[in-house]
């Protein structure tokens, strides 16, 4: 027997229950961000007079806090260490998940109503209205404040585990099994949430949303159990045995005390402004978390607005499902792409990720047909956004891994959280911009007009626009910015 066939026969696989903790955890992570997006239409909406611009406020500032918390998450998890980093993360965010339970006492009781019943008999568009919905706003915005805290810290300690684990060849397509866990958060979601918030209502719990919070959000604390169980870096884990450990090493020329010493060298924060490799990352980001983000906070209104199937309704839950189970299929064989392109065609793993993200970007521009493709059947938007949607986690999990070829392991969580900063303002944008769009084409009506769609329509059609061109524009400044294959160390 060959040294090779016995050290394959005596791995360990246990860098493989550490993905399983990350998919988890980013499950949860989405479901949690999921609860508002299927609730707000069908249950928030009539009880506290919100309209489409109030949603988009909400999501918007969602976004630009957690792209400011992504600035400094990462050197955060870089100096607490992966361990505590992460529990502290999903500590914070499963608490701020919770609290958005509370928005609806707090906005009855601010504003003097009886009850629930009471502020949703208001008659919408009066001052009295308009009171309910900003109180309500403001209350939401500060619970999705503390989310975004806690959730900014998700892919940084992520990343970084991915890093410590995995060799640069396994790393996109590890990436992009924990990765999945976005689009299988996103595919439970619809089939538990809306339910929840129905049985709940059903069964006077409130207005049925706010258990939906609660019992979401108390995922995350179990999850801390398994994750203090379990995790220890591979060099200390009594877990992961000799063989695997220079599995996981392979990329390493010295021995691994030695090399240990040196990938776990950080770099200044404000040098990290200083490379190519950051910018590349930025606008990888910047460009394109948006557009997920678009899609993750609007799909379910798109389809109870625009073709009357309300998120709790069986057409409603089965429209989502297709969109998630279409991503999340699809998503995981993209982050194995690149690893052929390294094993079979023998590229180094920037260029194998870099073509393979060129060949992700071009999923999404069937989204430019998807408002017009709704006028035969609701399904062919569900299908073509799915499609939109796999290419975006396919391109994400690469992305994420391009920070592992050029960095050390000591800077992957400060450059995770500074690209993260960037998709964070990127989805600011589109989701703010959405809802201010929405609601001025809608008032607008035939008078808003573009690519022969009027109204509301037509405002869909504008973003739908740029969800599909994004990644391509995405793509060519980063091939810019970093033409060639260059770590950080060697420069």
């Amino acid at each position: 027997m060959t040294q090779t066939s016995t050290t394959t026969k005596l791995l360990t696989n246990w860098r493989w229950w550490m993905c399983v903790l990350l998919f988890v955890a980013t499950t949860v992570n989405y479901m949690d961000r999921q609860v508002l997006s299927l609730t707000w239409k069908d249950f928030i909406a009539p009880e506290f007079h919100w309209t489409d611009n109030n949603y988009g406020t909400i999501t918007a500032i969602f976004s630009i806090i957690y792209a400011i918390c992504m600035l400094f998450a990462g050197k955060f998890v870089d100096w607490m260490g992966t361990r505590k980093g992460y529990l502290w993360a999903i500590g914070v965010w499963s608490l701020g998940a919770c609290a958005h339970a509370v928005c609806g006492w707090l906005t009855v009781h601010i504003n003097g109503y009886g009850s629930a019943a009471a502020m949703s008999a208001v008659q919408s568009g009066t001052a009295a209205a308009l009171a309910i919905a900003t109180t309500s706003v403001w209350l939401f915005i500060a619970a999705r404040c503390i989310l975004a805290l806690g959730e900014s810290g998700n892919f940084p300690a992520a990343i970084k585990v991915t890093a410590e684990y995995f060799p640069k060849k396994d790393r996109a397509f590890a990436t992009s099994i924990f990765n999945s866990g976005a689009s299988v958060g996103a595919l439970i979601a619809p089939v538990s949430i809306p339910l929840l918030a129905q049985y709940f209502k059903d069964h006077n719990v409130g207005g049925g949303w706010e258990m939906s919070f609660v019992i979401i959000g108390a995922l995350g604390f179990i999850w801390m159990g398994f994750w203090l169980f379990m995790y220890e870096k591979p060099e200390k884990s009594k877990h992961v045995n000799k063989a695997e450990l220079e599995y996981i090493l392979q990329d390493d020329d010295t021995p691994a005390k030695t090399d240990e010493k040196k990938e776990e060298k950080s770099i200044p924060f404000l040098k990290c402004f200083c490379f190519r490799q950051t910018w590349s990352f930025i606008a990888g980001k910047f460009f394109t978390d948006g557009v997920w983000w678009f899609y993750l906070f609007w799909a379910p209104a798109y389809f109870s607005d625009q073709y009357g199937y309300k998120s709790s309704s069986g057409m409603g839950i089965a429209l989502i499902i297709t969109l998630y189970a279409i991503v999340t299929v699809l998503s995981i064989f993209g982050g194995y792409l690149p690893r052929l392109f390294v094993e079979k065609k023998k590229m180094n793993p920037y260029d194998g990720r870099m073509l393979a993200m060129l060949i992700f970007a071009f999923l999404p521009l069937p989204a430019l047909f998807a408002q017009g493709a709704g006028t035969f059947s609701v399904w062919w938007p569900a299908i073509i956004i799915g499609l939109a949607g796999a290419g975006h986690q396919a391109w994400s999990a690469n992305l994420f891994s391009t920070i592992g070829d050029m960095f050390p392991k000591g800077a992957i969580a400060t450059i995770t959280g500074i690209g993260g900063m960037a998709g964070g303002i990127g989805s600011f944008l589109i989701n703010k911009g959405a809802g201010v769009l929405f609601d001025y084409s809608e008032n607008m009506g035939a008078a808003f007009r573009f690519l022969g769609f009027e109204g509301k329509q037509a405002g869909y059609m504008i973003i739908f626009c740029i969800c599909a061109v994004a990644y391509i524009i995405a793509w060519g400044i980063m091939k810019a910015l970093v033409p060639k294959y260059k770590r950080i160390e060697e420069i």
